[in-house]
């Protein structure tokens, strides 16, 4: 196989990993809230909100350590012991108690800043200057099909239901247990890619001993000094100017993400003017956004469509979308749906509640989506080609803090607040992010930037 085909192979079978884990993760992160309020129990007093706050704080923090634990044994490794713990969340909700739910939101955040920072590395070993948007893309819509096979499964199994049993409780969480634990053993299938196509020294470092050539980490540091110098370049890169700016981007995509994988979902599912088939509409609408996502992935990496006209509009387009699904949300929700209890909200939107309008909504939150996440791993992976572990790293901080923070506040925030906040941040991000792409513009105008 030639050394491109064999780094796109890489990348397809990332995407295919991602897809399959995020399958069963994805799902659970959408309807745990839903079904916790439905629990048979009087044992269990958690809350799906405070848990997903609880991963993206502890996230948040663990990205300063991921690069570091990468470097000690390798992304490789580092994905599927992080996939494994995203396999024992899942199967807390067969039999949950609090403190095991709890203690695995802790551990799943550790676990998700490894794997995150895993992907953002080997996506940028196996990308040239020419193929990161490409790359990008094609990683980001194969991932996103998780989002369609998932919730089909939870609309056909819910469809028509108004209470959920703790039967079916328990086989969709076993279901997408071992769904995800399928999911791990991909990425042993990952090759290390040849040498004529991977960044410099200091990105090898960062290669694992079970994908080197000669089996061995680099002799001339210790494990204990690889994972020194990853975490203080990590420090080092989150002081940078344009990390400064690209961190209200980050932060952006930390907030809408927590909003359309998990409060929106609540919010339909909460809806008593959609009917009995409330519930059924949260696999619908992750469904949409699944379609939403892989569209704007395809269309944006995969086509490639961004060669010509650069990152900017495309990010542009993305909060658009994402504002006009603001608006209509806005309109067709009532305010109290995110905070709702188990028997839903009574109160009147400001127009008729219409299933339609809240399915195209969900269709734009994913399209939307994918425009500016693409374009911000692309940016990253493009800016610190030779740092991209630790770069990665220092995005998901950021996403991830702003994302336990909204997890948190949508437990007592009613909806036209947390969609305002929303607004604001999101303007201010896609500033930033132009002020970013037209620097590099400029401070690169003699180098091929312009074929990404």
């Amino acid at each position: 196989m030639s050394p491109e085909g064999k780094t796109l192979l890489n990348i397809i079978i990332l995407g295919l990993g991602f897809m399959v884990i995020f399958t069963a993760f994805g799902t659970c992160g959408n309807i745990e809230q839903t079904v916790i309020k439905s629990f048979n129990s009087t044992e269990f007093h958690g809350s799906g909100y405070t848990s997903m706050a609880i991963i993206y704080a502890v996230f948040s923090a663990s990205n300063l350590i991921a690069p570091s634990v990468i470097a000690v044994i390798g992304p490789q490794l580092s994905l599927f012991f992080s996939g494994v713990v995203y396999s024992a969340y899942i199967a807390v909700f067969i039999h949950p108690y609090t403190s095991s739910f709890y203690t695995l939101s802790v551990l799943l955040g550790i676990a998700a800043a490894v794997l995150w920072t895993a992907q953002g590395n080997l996506l940028t070993i196996n990308s040239k200057d020419s193929t990161i948007g490409r790359n990008s893309g094609i990683f980001w819509a194969l991932m996103q099909f998780s989002l369609f096979f998932g919730n089909l499964y939870i609309y056909l199994a819910w469809h028509g239901k108004s209470h959920i049993t703790d039967k079916d409780r328990q086989t969709v969480f076993i279901t997408l247990t071992v769904i995800s634990l399928v999911g791990n053993f991909l990425f042993f299938l990952i090759q290390r890619p040849d040498p004529e196509l991977e960044p410099s020294d200091d990105s090898e470092s960062l290669l694992p001993a079970d994908i080197s050539d000669s089996g061995s980490v680099v002799a001339s540091q210790s494990l204990g000094s690889q994972a020194w110098n990853a975490f203080k370049k990590s420090i080092e890169l989150a002081m940078t100017k344009e990390m400064l700016l690209l961190s209200i981007a980050f932060a952006y995509s930390g907030l809408e993400l927590t909003f359309y994988s998990g409060v929106y979902g609540t919010c339909l599912g909460a809806m008593t003017q959609f009917g009995e088939n409330a519930k059924g509409l949260i696999g619908l609408s992750g469904i949409l956004i699944g379609v939403g996502e892989i569209l704007g992935g395809g269309v944006f990496g995969i086509l490639d469509k961004c060669h010509c006209i650069g990152r900017n509009p495309v990010v542009f387009l993305g909060l658009v979308t994402h504002f006009v699904a603001f608006y209509l949300i806005f309109l067709n929700i009532a305010s109290d749906a995110p905070v709702a209890p188990e028997e839903g909200t009574h109160m009147q939107a400001y127009i008729q509640p219409s299933v339609h309008v809240a399915l195209i909504c969900s269709f734009l939150l994913g399209l939307g989506d994918s425009c500016y996440n693409t374009q911000l791993i692309s940016i990253v992976g493009f800016l610190f080609p030779q740092d991209s572990a630790p770069a990665f790293a220092v995005f998901k901080f950021v996403q991830s803090i702003t994302a336990a923070v909204a997890f948190f506040y949508s437990n007592y925030l009613l909806l036209q607040w947390q969609l305002l906040i929303m607004v604001l941040v999101g303007f201010l991000g896609t500033v930033s992010f132009f002020v970013v792409e037209w620097t590099v513009i400029h401070s690169r105008r003699d180098s091929d930037y312009d074929s990404i």
